[in-house]
């Protein structure tokens, strides 16, 4: 049994092209599998001042957040407007029962309306934001393939406030960063 349990370790060890595919070591990302680590990092929230592309989706963003505002508002000054006549109309005597309760259902498919319309846009504008914001980070994840391709880095990462306790400023990449995505984006903007 000895050397049954010993002739079986040999094999194992000693028949390396039998090793299972799953273990191997996909080289696509990377530029020299030997190459020393190497880890690079940028301020976020300096891109997200200085990138054009960024301050142009912001100002989309505001411009379509006041859109839904104003669709919300005019929707709300013609039931406060209704309010008011129905108010005007109880004034002045004119209501009987039935008026009073077709007033009372038509507020109450106003304010059911103004829900559903308040919800849908809100809706909408979670996920404009939530596509403008994914479509900028993956320019910024294209653009980091492309940067890093001679640069021989196996880690870009984008440092926020309280996530890192120390970081070399050396390996401060953030300026080329800002330069090359901001170079890449004006041809896209014309």
């Amino acid at each position: 049994l000895t050397l049954v349990a010993g002739y079986l370790l040999y094999l194992q060890f000693s028949n390396k092209s039998a090793r299972p595919k799953d273990t191997q070591v996909t080289t696509s990302d990377t530029i020299a599998p030997q190459a020393p680590f190497r880890i690079a990092y940028f301020e976020m929230d300096s891109v997200e001042s200085n990138y054009s592309m960024v301050r142009d989706i912001k100002a989309e963003i505001s411009k379509k957040d006041e859109e839904f505002s104003a669709s919300l508002a005019k929707f709300e000054n013609s039931y406060k407007n209704k309010i008011m006549e129905y108010q005007q109309k109880e004034k002045s005597g004119t209501m009987v029962q039935a008026d009073y309760e077709r007033a009372q259902n038509e507020l109450r498919q106003m304010e059911e309306k103004y829900r559903n319309l308040k919800q849908e846009l809100d809706h909408q504008y979670q996920d404009f934001v939530m596509r403008k914001n994914l479509g900028v980070k993956k320019k910024i994840e294209d653009f980091l393939t492309e940067f890093n391709r001679d640069k021989g880095y196996s880690y870009i990462v984008a440092y926020e406030q309280g996530l890192f306790y120390y970081k070399d400023t050396i390996y401060n990449i953030t300026a080329e960063v800002i330069r090359g995505l901001n170079e890449q984006y004006k041809p896209q903007k014309k």
